[in-house]
């Protein structure tokens, strides 16, 4: 083996002493290390030689400055090739058959990545009967092969791309362009310019930055930005150009702006508020004032009923035939109805005619009314009463004809279990109006607020239109009176008949 021999001369002059430890200690870790390996360490006087082989392709190392002691030697040199990668160094022969010595050369058959790294040469010769020795290294790098294209181009922004942009602030252009490596002629460069003029002829607020964003065996990519301080309306008109160079081409693409629609943020703020408290307004009108904004739509598009049908009576009213009720209903609803609400109310007590019969006469006037208010008591609806007849009159013609709306007017409370079978039916499908007392008496009260919806729309008219409405009423009644007589055999003379129906209309 040729260690071996090197270390006898080595050993032969007190100079070369120290190399001789330097070397057992060289051989005595490349024999603990696999492979043949060690940790490098090789002294080297100047720096290593860059040297480029393309990647899939051959190329001979020669060691730096052999002819130098080609010529000073007295015999032929000898050199000893060593491979640094990651620390680590090896010699000749290398792990593969891809690099091999000829010679005093390294010649590499195929390039790998792997491959990548230091090669050191150590070269031995003699010189006036001395052995003299020096060592020189070369950093190998592996490019792309050279049949790829090597042609320049920009990768962003794209033909459709546009930057938007808001005037009076900092608007960043921002240019990727690819830049192979050329062998021989690595120059290579990326700029912005501004209506053709380089960035060196502006105003300092245009400025440019670069930056390297891939390096991929000597192919870059580069990042280059455009920084525009304080963008201005005229900026718009301008044309900016980014471009990429080297020795095998030219590319160029313009940067397309697109000026940002500022949203008005404060007045779109204010808007929006102002709706969501106008809503939230008009809930709490509408949730404390609905009653009062129901009568107001009806009263300006409600349709009144008496030109739509035949009816004689706005309201038929039931109830439970004794002192306290009769007091309510003669003295409090009938009143307000008649009086200050301009309904014409129809009580049987009051209206019927004697010697009549009072089912045929019950029906009659239920059936001639548009509503069918219900006062609800505990002594309402007892079995046999009239009342009971009364409701149930209202809730058929409800049901069959539906030209009858019945309305539940709770005057006392009353329990559920005391209710009938045709009052628990109407309750859960009719309205229920509440009395409560002397909180109700007033106009303006819930109460009857809440009954006036349930009622026919009234407009308001003029005194004149009120006074021939009250004779026509009277007259119907008058004919409708003296059908029932004729059908009963009834005695009474039409006069008396007649001024009592005008005195109850009045």
């Amino acid at each position: 083996m040729r260690l071996p021999e090197l270390a006898p001369e080595l050993e032969s002059t007190p100079d070369r002493f120290l190399c001789v430890i330097h070397s057992q200690s060289v051989l005595t870790s490349l024999h603990n290390l696999p492979g043949r390996r060690r940790k490098c360490g090789l002294p080297v006087a100047v720096a290593p030689i860059e040297d480029l082989i393309p990647l899939q392709e051959g190329k001979t190392l020669d060691c730096p400055d052999l002819q130098d002691a080609t010529k000073m030697s007295e015999s032929t040199p000898k050199v000893q090739w060593y491979f640094a990668r990651h620390l680590v160094c090896g010699w000749y022969p290398f792990w593969n058959s891809d690099r091999e010595q000829k010679g005093n050369s390294l010649q590499v058959h195929l390039m790998m990545e792997q491959y990548q790294g230091l090669y050191y040469c150590r070269v031995q010769y003699q010189r006036r009967n001395q052995t003299l020795n020096f060592t020189r290294s070369i950093n190998v790098t592996a490019i792309l092969p050279l049949s790829l294209p090597k042609e320049p181009s920009i990768m962003n922004p794209t033909n459709d791309q546009i930057f938007t942009v808001k005037t009076g602030t900092e608007v960043r252009l921002v240019c990727r362009g690819q830049l192979p490596f050329v062998l021989d002629k690595p120059w290579r460069e990326i700029w912005w310019t501004v209506d053709g003029k380089t960035l060196d002829k502006l105003p300092d607020r245009f400025k440019q930055i670069n930056r390297v964003v891939r390096d991929h065996f000597r192919d870059l990519t580069i990042e280059s930005i455009l920084v525009i301080q304080d963008f201005q309306s005229q900026d718009m008109k301008r044309e900016f150009y980014c471009s990429v160079k080297n020795e095998r081409g030219f590319d160029t693409r313009r940067a397309q702006l697109e000026e940002e629609v500022s949203l008005p943020t404060v007045e779109l703020g204010c808007g929006l508020g102002v709706t969501l408290l106008l809503m939230l307004i008009l809930f709490v009108v509408y949730h404390a004032f609905w009653l009062e904004l129901l009568l107001l739509y009806r009263s300006w598009f409600g349709t009144d009923e008496r030109h739509t049908d035949d009816k004689e009576f706005d309201v038929y009213i039931s109830y439970a035939r004794n002192s306290e009720e009769e007091q309510f209903v003669l003295l409090t609803l009938r009143r307000v109805l008649e009086n200050e609400l301009g309904y014409s109310v129809c009580i049987f007590d009051r209206d019927s005619l004697p010697g009549g019969t009072i089912t045929d006469e019950t029906l009659s006037f239920v059936a001639r009314s548009r509503r069918l208010l219900v006062v609800v008591s505990p002594g309402y609806a007892s079995q046999g009463s009239q009342a009971l007849l009364e409701l149930k009159a209202g809730i058929d013609t409800m049901a069959l004809a539906g030209h009858l709306r019945v309305i539940l007017v709770q005057y006392k409370p009353v329990r559920r279990k005391g209710w009938v079978r045709e009052l628990r039916r109407a309750r859960v499908a009719l309205a229920l109006v509440r009395w409560q007392g002397d909180k109700s008496r007033e106009l303006s009260s819930r109460f009857w607020k809440r009954l006036r919806v349930e009622l026919p729309v009234r407009r308001v008219s003029s005194r004149g239109e009120d006074e021939e409405e009250s004779k026509e009423v009277a007259l119907m009644r008058l004919h409708s009176q003296n059908s029932t007589n004729s059908q009963t055999g009834s005695s009474a003379t039409p006069s008396k008949t007649t001024m009592k129906v005008l005195n109850s209309a009045a």
